[in-house]
């Protein structure tokens, strides 16, 4: 049963603010609550030692500073940095981290060029009737929680986590 958790919580919730900021531009603090809550509540109950613990807050944290200056520059938005600080928590200062961070990168460079792409044709998109939800088209922002989303599930079967709960299923 633990094993479903962790294998079930981080995906469903990445999921959920993928689709939250794809249709409304925003990622509900829930979300990042649930994953950081979750975290702290399975990390134990799957073994992780207490100085592997202060290794996923130290990684965390470090994730956190660097979004809250990009955001407080208004680079990155609120839940976009809250989103990562909490993902990054599942994955600690391991290489599964740096892991998650280039998947990030590359799939928000990926999904910005798309967008804009999309938003410099709106007027043929829109004529022809194709039903994309208008935050892909008009809003001034990019959906940053769909690559960090993609990039958490890309990286997450490497997350310590996740093999500290499947190691008795292998």
């Amino acid at each position: 049963m633990l094993e479903v958790a962790v294998l079930l919580i981080f995906p469903l919730c990445m999921s959920t603010a993928a689709i939250s900021d794809l249709l409304t531009m925003t990622i509900p603090n829930r979300v990042s609550i649930a994953l950081a809550v979750a975290f702290v509540v399975l990390a134990p109950l799957c073994g992780l030692p207490l100085s592997e613990l202060g290794m996923h807050f130290a990684g965390a944290g470090i994730v956190f500073c660097a979004c809250f200056a990009l955001f407080a520059l208004n680079v990155m938005g609120g839940g976009d940095a809250k989103l990562l600080a909490a993902a990054a928590l599942w994955f600690g200062l391991d290489p599964s981290l740096l892991s998650f961070a280039v998947y990030v990168a590359l799939i928000g460079g990926l999904i910005t060029v798309v967008i804009v792409l999309l938003r410099s044709q709106s007027h043929i998109i829109m004529a022809i009737g194709l039903p994309l939800p208008n935050s892909l088209l008009h809003a001034k922002k990019i959906p940053y929680g769909i690559a960090i989303a993609t990039g958490g599930i890309l990286a997450f079967p490497a997350s310590p986590l996740v093999i500290a709960a499947t190691k008795g299923m292998l």
